[in-house]
């Protein structure tokens, strides 16, 4: 069992504040209301996501963004009890979660998957960790190449989680839940204005939990404080800091045999869940800056600075269970250490001006950034099998017992500087049409160290255009139809910038393009619907030309094509629904294989009823068809369908309750993978209530 950190204690103390103390306190004075003629932002309404300023660098309706965008609201979040990023996009068209090694978020988009396409008010967060949704007000996701507004990597999109921010307006809210498997969970978001020009906000959570699967537990806890500073009338400063620290059991699941997951309880750890931990401890800062002169340009200037601190270590399954009699499986291990410090600066000035009869909105920018990698590898050994690096084991009790103290197999520096320029007008030619033109151009430069061999080490520069072109036609005030163009790419450094081969430098980066039309459609003001094709290319792929012969050649490495259909919002006034169908058609190296985790088809839907005043209940479907663990197609996942329920209650006019239950009949599936014999099973049914009081 882990072992509560003092931060813990004291955050459980904050949670354990009675509510009574709060309210005898003296009540808040009534402040005056602040002028605000900074960039008003545009959010969500319920379910429905009203507009994003991070998919086109401007405040704009999502009806008027020629890309697949999902806006998953606080309302939802809370709704679903959802408190992972998996959680968060679960009824999101076109986007899914691997298993991460059971050490990180991995997010599957249109095919392409990434553990650094991840963002924190636009700004990257790119390491690999579970991320928590306490202090987030809503999550995009972005889908399609993004080069424009991110930069390199979101081949097949990104996402990005907007965090709560003070403002004047009071909340005091206290959210306790807990539920199956020794789910236990407390939250405290608490703000307002401070003084007439300031706002403050915090918040914080702790939880513990364990799990269905042996030996599998989780211990997190996070604080949050953010300011608000109205400087004057033109002039917002909104400053930020977290502390977050996870720590858990890194579960890679089970393996496979014949083709398919391996037949066993799906509580089975393979390996040994006890010498499998992974922390990570995340300290942040965040400032923003907003001024809108007086000839009406706004400039907008964001800094984050993050230190990351993780690491991870497992004993796993490695291979597939053997077929014949014997029914053994391969376990190895290793443990990964990695630090991480990323600074990023961007500069956003916004231009609205009119020539002629044409109107403009011109976004011109420049990002600098300085990431600086440290990470390290040891492989384990097995004493009971001489000291060598993997064991044979049953698979009807697969446990093996590991030892780490050898010498580092793996030890690099990997530090990154990057300088971006871009430029994008949304034109308005009239009433009915818009174009959208607009280029970013990076460069990149990575100088990769090798601290245990001098001839792997390497530098890199790749100075990249990324340009995007979209035109869209209203022939209604509540239609866009679109097309658009956009491009990006992928340093040879990687997805996570840890890995150089030298004999690879000279070789152009990997490139993504995504071509896309679609429909966009507010039925009513309160309720979406949208519908897009797209067809995904990733070129620039390397491939080594014969065994070892160091000589690489570039080739095209995937093509996804596929359909998206989306719906959120209000039926009735009492009736909210959210979800969407996605059909992918995925190919890998011209071979005819499809990607990995890309299922064909998946379907989802979230229905939320309020009976009355007082009671609610919601039901949802969430499903995909079968799909390989693996690029390699050799592993089959079984196709699902699951079905969630929830209970809601207003049982005093400060107080509301939900009950949420997962897999509701008890469905037996398999959830997702990392690869071949790396397999997620599905959670048996489990519950959650929760508590919100309001004071």
């Amino acid at each position: 069992m882990f072992v509560k950190s003092p931060l813990a204690q004291a955050v459980s103390l904050v949670l354990c504040v009675s509510p009574a103390l709060v309210s005898a306190a003296e009540a808040p004075k009534t402040l005056p209301t602040v002028s605000v003629t900074a960039a008003a932002e545009l959010a969500t309404d319920g379910y429905q996501g009203v507009g994003s300023r991070s998919a086109m660098k401007t405040n704009t309706a999502l009806k008027d963004t020629p890309q697949s965008i999902s806006v998953i609201s606080r309302a939802q979040l809370d709704d679903q009890s959802a408190q992972s990023l998996a959680d968060a996009v679960k009824y999101t068209p076109g986007v899914s979660f691997t298993q991460g090694e059971g050490n990180r978020d991995q997010v599957v988009i249109r095919g392409n998957v990434s553990t650094g396409d991840f963002y924190v008010d636009g700004l990257r967060d790119d390491v690999q960790y579970y991320r928590d949704l306490y202090n987030i007000d809503r999550v995009e996701v972005l889908r399609g190449a993004n080069g424009l507004a991110f930069g390199r990597g979101g081949n097949g999109g990104v996402i990005n989680r907007v965090q709560k921010e003070a403002s004047w307006s009071p909340v005091r809210e206290l959210t306790v839940s807990g539920g199956s498997y020794g789910h236990m969970r407390g939250a405290l978001d608490i703000g307002g204005g401070l003084s007439e020009r300031v706002a403050g906000r915090v918040n914080v959570v702790s939880e513990q939990s364990d799990s269905f699967r042996d030996g599998v537990e989780l211990r997190r806890n996070g604080i949050s404080p953010t300011l608000t500073i109205q400087a004057t009338d033109a002039t917002k400063i909104v400053l930020g800091a977290e502390y977050f620290n996870d720590l858990r059991v890194a579960d890679r699941g089970i393996p496979s045999q014949n083709g398919k997951p391996f037949k066993t309880d799906e509580s089975t750890f393979f390996g040994n869940a006890a010498q499998s931990p992974t922390e990570t401890t995340v300290k942040a800062l965040n400032a923003s800056v907003e001024h809108r002169f007086a000839n009406g340009v706004l400039l907008t200037n964001k800094t984050r600075f993050a230190d990351y601190d993780k690491y991870y270590q497992n004993v796993y399954a490695a291979d597939a269970v053997d077929a014949q009699a014997a029914g053994m499986v391969k376990i190895k291990g290793y443990h990964n250490d990695t630090q991480r410090t990323n600074l990023f600066n961007q500069t956003d000035a916004q231009f609205n001006f009119v020539t002629g009869s044409i109107k403009h909105e011109l976004v011109t920018g420049v990002e600098l950034a300085r990431q600086d990698s440290d990470d390290f590898r040891i492989d384990a050994t097995f004493p009971n099998n001489a000291g060598q690096k993997e064991i044979q084991v049953s698979a009807t009790s697969p446990l093996a017992f590991a030892d780490f103290s050898g010498a580092r197999s793996r030890d690099r520096n990997t530090v990154t500087d990057t300088l971006s320029i871009y430029a994008q007008d949304q034109i308005a030619l009239n009433e009915q049409w818009d174009v959208i033109v607009g280029v970013r151009r990076d460069r990149f430069k990575t100088d990769y160290t090798d601290n245990l061999s001098a001839a792997n080490n390497a530098v890199a520069t790749d100075t990249e255009l990324s340009p995007r072109a979209a035109l869209i036609y209203k022939p209604r005030k509540d239609l866009s139809l679109y097309a658009s163009y956009s491009q990006t790419f992928q340093p040879r450094a990687g997805d996570q910038l840890t890995s150089l081969d030298p004999k690879q430098t000279n070789l152009d980066p990997e490139e993504s393009l995504n071509k896309e039309v679609g429909v966009k459609w507010d039925v009513r003001p309160d309720l979406s619907l949208t519908a897009a094709a797209y067809r995904l290319e990733r070129k620039n792929v390397a491939e080594e030309v014969g065994i070892n012969t160091g000589i690489y050649r570039l080739i095209d490495g995937q093509l996804v094509k596929g359909v998206e259909l989306g719906f959120n919002g209000r039926i009735t006034q009492k009736w909210q629904v959210v979800g969407g169908y996605a059909y992918a058609d995925s190919e890998v190296d011209d071979g005819g294989k499809d990607t990995a985790m890309t299922p064909r088809h998946t379907f989802s839907l979230w229905n939320r009823v309020d009976l009355n005043d007082t009671y609610g209940a919601a039901l949802g479907v969430v499903s995909r068809s079968e799909m390989f663990a693996s690029s390699g197609n050799a592993v089959v996942l079984p196709g699902y369908a699951r079905v969630d329920a929830a209970l809601y209650m207003q049982a005093t006019k400060d107080l509301r309750l939900q009950l949420n239950v997962e897999n509701l009949f008890n469905t037996d599936y398999t959830l997702n993978a990392h690869n071949d014999n790396n397999i997620s099973p599905g959670s048996p049914t489990n519950a959650r209530v929760t508590a919100v009081y309001s004071f």
